[in-house]
């Protein structure tokens, strides 16, 4: 008699993508560089690379990671791991080497996929770096490793049947790290299941979804490519972010939705070519991973429309904590546009003190968040878990106030408070404010040490195109608008500011010019 699964046992993420494949067969699922693929044809290469991992001898529970461009090869890899209960780590293709040979060490990654061309150099260095390495796959013929491909190539096609259940670590993901090592973060097949179901109810989606990804699938873009695919849609999937190719994208594919980080937007209203692009058919355009100035925000929608929807989450609760709805973009509510939406149905969110108390409407708390979306905890970090998922609450370590219709606004990282002759200064605040000048691009504020503040309000300020603004002009619109303590002492202008691989502004990176290697930056 088969073994008994518990009477609500939910079903895994694997799961997902066998429904949409069922659903649509003839439908076109993928569009990378090489052209299409229909959900039919995925679903058989799927299959082919759960018989490939088989015959390399990887089972249930053994772990992978890839490094890949934004391809379709790169969604089979993973999607073959989701169906054979094989752990799954993204490598950010952005990132170092040494990073990265650090997560494959941290998350004793016993299997390496690389994409071959694209990641050959860095596929070999990880290869040779990588001490519990036992197995090293290629995407394509390489000089180092077996060619996965050509061993699915030769694999008999099997229906897909999912081993995977619901408790099961489907991805172990590692954190940007802009505050230190990088934690791996367990995202048991029911967190993305969740994901997943908030997502199709949640958001605003058209009616026939043409997605254009042109941020890494191994980050927030990636968890929306099942959703699409449970609707019928299309995901585009663009190797990087480059204006003139996205704007061509869109008009080519007739894209209704894509998801951008704010800095991809500030370069987009910034160039030429936008006026002459079609962009008719896009109805959806998805943004977060960092704030987004107010104002520049509201000359978005001037250009493409109000078709803005935010989100916010983290690695930790994935892509859905709160959603700012394309009705809430209004412009007559200037306040609005600085809030990063309410909380999304199916999990609960709060903004809680230092003794995880709610605090009161316009009160500065902590982000918390509980429900089926949260991670099982840190990869081998007891401690660090015990902190985070403290008094049954997820900790997010973002900063927020809320108002009286529970709509959040994220005032910063608790990190990056600075505290100024003893006054709490919240970077967000003063970008903002920056930003809203007519020759701020973007801004950055950080606190550098000094020896009668402790810390200094400092800004590093981008120009718009062809402006120079002045410092002092600056100085006096902060403090005309948040008071004396929140006006910078120093404003430097730069012609673009660092940033992480997820596209946030890193300030790590920016800190270290006035911090050195100080690990404690506060003075």
């Amino acid at each position: 008699m088969p073994e008994q699964l518990p009477l609500h046992q939910g079903c895994s993420y694997a799961d997902l993508i066998c429904r949409a494949i069922q659903r649509w067969p003839d439908r076109t699922v993928l569009i990378d560089a090489e052209g299409g693929v229909s959900y039919g044809e995925l679903g058989g290469r799927i299959a082919r690379m759960v018989a490939a991992f088989a015959a390399a001898g990887l089972k249930r529970g053994d772990s992978l990671a890839q490094i890949s461009s934004n391809r379709v090869d790169a969604l089979v890899i993973s999607s073959a791991a989701l169906m054979a209960g094989v752990r799954y780590t993204p490598l950010h293709p952005l990132g170092s080497l040494e990073d990265q040979t650090f997560i494959l060490e941290d998350a004793a990654i016993t299997a390496l996929v690389a994409d071959v061309p694209a990641f050959a150099g860095r596929g070999r260095d990880l290869a040779a770096a990588g001490a519990g390495l036992e197995q090293v796959f290629t995407l394509g013929p390489a000089d180092f490793g077996t060619d996965i491909l050509a061993l699915a190539a030769d694999q008999n096609e099997a229906p897909l049947e999912p081993v995977a259940e619901a408790g099961d670590v489907a991805w172990l993901a590692y954190t940007g790290g802009t505050t230190g090592r990088s934690k791996g973060v367990l995202l048991p097949h029911r967190s993305m299941v969740f994901n997943a179901l908030i997502t199709l109810a949640e958001w605003q989606w058209p009616r026939e979804i043409r997605l254009l990804t042109a941020t890494p699938i191994t980050h927030a873009a990636g968890a929306m490519i099942v959703p699409v695919m449970l609707r019928g849609g299309t995901t585009v999937m663009l190797p990087g972010f480059e204006p003139e190719g996205f704007l061509a994208a869109l008009a080519e594919h007739r894209i209704t939705a894509t998801f951008l980080v704010p800095t991809m937007v500030y370069v987009l209203l910034d160039h030429p070519a936008l006026k002459q692009t079609d962009i008719s058919n896009l109805e959806m355009i998805i943004y977060g991973a960092a704030p987004m100035s107010p104002t520049r925000l509201v000359e978005a929608m001037e250009v493409f429309g109000p078709i803005f929807t935010q989100l916010y989450a983290q690695t930790e609760a994935p892509n859905t904590v709160t959603c700012l709805r394309m009705e809430d973009h209004d412009p007559a509510r200037p306040e609005r546009l600085a809030s990063c939406g309410s909380p999304l149905a199916g999990i609960q969110v709060a903004i809680l003190d230092d003794d995880d108390n709610e605090v009161a409407v316009g009160e500065p708390g902590e982000i918390c968040v509980r429900g089926p979306l949260v991670m099982d905890g840190y990869w081998q970090r007891p401690e660090e878990t015990a902190a985070t998922l403290r008094n049954g609450w997820l900790h997010t370590g973002d900063m927020a106030k809320r108002d009286e219709d529970n709509f959040y606004y994220i005032v910063d990282r608790a990190k990056d408070m600075i505290i100024s002759g003893g006054f709490n200064v919240f970077p967000r605040e003063i970008e903002d404010v920056l930003t809203s000048h007519a020759e701020v691009a973007m801004a950055a504020v950080i606190g550098v040490p000094d020896e009668k503040w402790g810390e200094a309000v400092k800004a590093i300020v981008v120009p718009r195109p062809g402006t120079s603004p002045n410092a002092a002009d600056l100085i006096s619109l902060v403090r005309d608008a948040k008071g004396p303590v929140y006006a910078p002492k120093t404003v430097e202008f730069v012609d673009d500011l660092p940033v992480t691989p997820l596209g946030k502004p890193d300030k790590k990176a920016i800190r270290a010019a006035y911090w050195g290697d100080s690990e404690r930056q506060v003075h």
